[in-house]
């Protein structure tokens, strides 16, 4: 996966467990698209402030999924319901039984609904 991608998922998983202006300055270099120089006039620092709080705020982010893996976890269940909502479909497409056909959608929806 792509870093910038990488660092932006992350931060949207682990960004409350980063300094504020750690976090900050994070955002506005990934998710605002931000350059060095522009992320320094907006927070106040110097632009290699701004790169030393940037490198250590994704040394962070990538520990914290290292330690406690929950983007991993979240893309295996989301992963996980793709799949139980594809058999349902499959099950209510293959189906004579009216029940099964109901009972089928239901987890289909069900499982889409989750992965919302």
């Amino acid at each position: 996966m792509e870093k910038n991608i990488e660092v932006s998922l992350l931060l949207d998983f682990y960004g409350e467990l980063l300094k504020p202006g750690v976090r900050q300055t994070i955002d506005l270099y990934y998710n605002d698209d931000l350059s060095l120089s522009e992320v320094a006039a907006q927070c106040g620092i110097t632009r290699q402030g701004v790169r030393d709080s940037i490198k250590r705020g994704e040394a962070q982010l990538f520990e914290f999924e290292q330690k406690l893996g929950l983007w991993k976890r979240f893309r295996e269940v989301e992963s996980g319901l793709s799949e139980i909502e594809a058999a349902a479909a499959k099950i209510a497409e293959q189906s004579t039984d009216q029940t099964t056909v109901t009972l089928a959608r239901e987890i289909q929806n069900r499982a889409g609904e989750l992965k919302e």
